[in-house]
């Protein structure tokens, strides 16, 4: 009895030191001004089976499902902090950059991948799409830490939360293309319709009926996060069992529950940022711990020429091209540009490719996690500068200054009633 005992403590003990391992990450993070993710991630490669060895993980599909889990979190809460009220002003332009700046982007990365990896015209397709897709957790941070245009930080939180579904379908798209190579262009576009209209059909029935609920039935203030939690995954869950995307729906749910003028809405809020935080934290680490930096060395230069093609070549030419007619300037479209950041989601995207054996996917999964890095990395730490040099008024928020920072101050004045959040003052100077 007292082995198991003793096991389970230590269990609980390596939770507790990866978490403060990763609270101080993130305040260093904030002082040398990078995005806390490349922290998080080397935290898991440190000690990792490449690394100082303390854990050996290696197991694709349990990464797979705790990057799924977290970005449920993440994405519901990237929702419920906006609301459509927020989001219904920027709705076009967010939705042109999720789906025709996706599909620029794919494209030309695509071609860039397959010319400097030897990739075929399909593995080109396949790293394309797993890299255009903008990552929920980093943008909705970096929003968090910078002072940004309230119509050019909704289009962008609008876009990262809408663009994950996307770029999932096309990554399983072109999984299915290599894999059965059978499937014609109407089977394609057939799978996109019906993903796309189930998601949209299940978000947007779960949010009307789940608002009816709440006011039908006033639960205890206590299940209240309960509840919302059960919203997020029966959405999630109902969607992808009827074959529809299940990110589209919890985000969608989430933007319902966001317009709530309920009034514990800002102890919600609280409460689901620090499960996004804590899912942030698990799902970097996990893909770190997934990831052997020894390999990087084959892959590592024609890697860092790939997510520079992705951040100075595709990503500004998709913004531009989506962006046409809706009335952004020059410097905003600057900015739209370079706040595409990559983060977790390419990577979870890639082990898609591990697990259905497509051809080369382990040297693919590399390849993005580098890129991803470089991404993170360069844009990451550079947006607050540019955004204030092109943008008058634009730069770091008082408040901190980094995104992890102003989560938790927000997160601290919601649960204890005081003051006035951030989620607050945004809605009151869009009134």
């Amino acid at each position: 009895m007292l082995p198991r005992v003793t096991h389970d403590a230590q269990l609980i003990l390596a939770v507790g030191a990866v978490l403060t391992a990763a609270i101080a990450a993130a305040g260093l993070a904030a002082r040398l001004r990078l995005p806390a993710l490349i922290l998080f991630a080397g935290l898991g490669m440190l000690v990792g089976s490449d690394g100082l060895g303390l854990i050996a993980f290696g197991d694709y599909r349990l990464a797979r499902l705790i990057g799924t889990i977290a970005l449920v979190l993440i994405l519901f809460e990237g929702g419920l902090s906006a609301g459509w009220s927020e989001l219904r002003p920027v709705l076009r332009p967010a939705v042109l950059l999720a789906t025709v700046g996706t599909v620029v982007t794919a494209a030309v990365v695509g071609l860039a991948a397959g010319a400097l990896f030897d990739f075929s015209a399909l593995e080109g397709m396949l790293l394309g799409a797993i890299l255009a897709a903008t990552d929920g957790a980093a943008v909705f941070a970096l929003m968090r830490g910078v002072r940004l245009p309230s119509r050019l930080r909704r289009t962008l939180e609008g876009e990262s939360g809408l663009n994950d579904p996307v770029a999932a379908l096309l990554v399983l798209a072109a999984i299915g293309l290599i894999n059965e190579p059978h499937h014609n262009a109407w089977d394609t576009a057939w799978f996109f319709v019906h993903e796309l209209a189930i998601g949209v059909a299940v978000g947007v029935a779960g949010g009307l009926v789940a608002r009816v609920a709440r006011h039908a039935h006033r639960l205890p203030s206590d299940l209240v996060p309960v509840g919302s939690l059960a919203t997020a995954a029966l959405a999630y869950g109902i969607a992808t069992t009827l074959g529809g995307s299940g990110f589209l729906a919890v985000y969608l749910v989430g933007l319902a529950l966001g317009d709530e003028a309920a009034a514990d809405r800002e102890r919600l809020v609280a409460f689901h940022r620090g499960l996004a935080m804590i899912a942030e934290i698990a799902m970097f680490f996990a893909l770190g711990l997934l990831v052997f930096p020894s390999q990087f060395g084959s892959i590592a230069v024609k890697a860092v020429l790939l997510a520079l093609i992705t951040a100075l070549v595709a990503r500004p030419l998709a913004a531009i091209t989506a962006t046409v007619g809706q009335h952004f300037t020059g410097p905003e479209r600057a900015v739209l540009a370079w706040a595409g950041l990559r983060g977790a989601m390419p990577v979870i995207l890639a082990t898609f490719a591990v697990i259905d054996g497509v051809p080369r996917s382990v040297e693919l999964l590399n390849i993005v996690f580098f890129a991803v890095l470089v991404s993170a990395g360069l844009q990451g730490a550079t947006i607050q500068s540019l955004a204030s040099r092109v943008l008058p008024g634009a730069g770091a928020k008082d408040e901190g200054a980094h995104p992890y920072r102003s989560r938790s101050s927000s997160a601290i004045v919601a649960l204890h009633g005081k003051g006035e959040t951030n989620d607050q003052r945004c809605r009151t100077a869009h009134r």
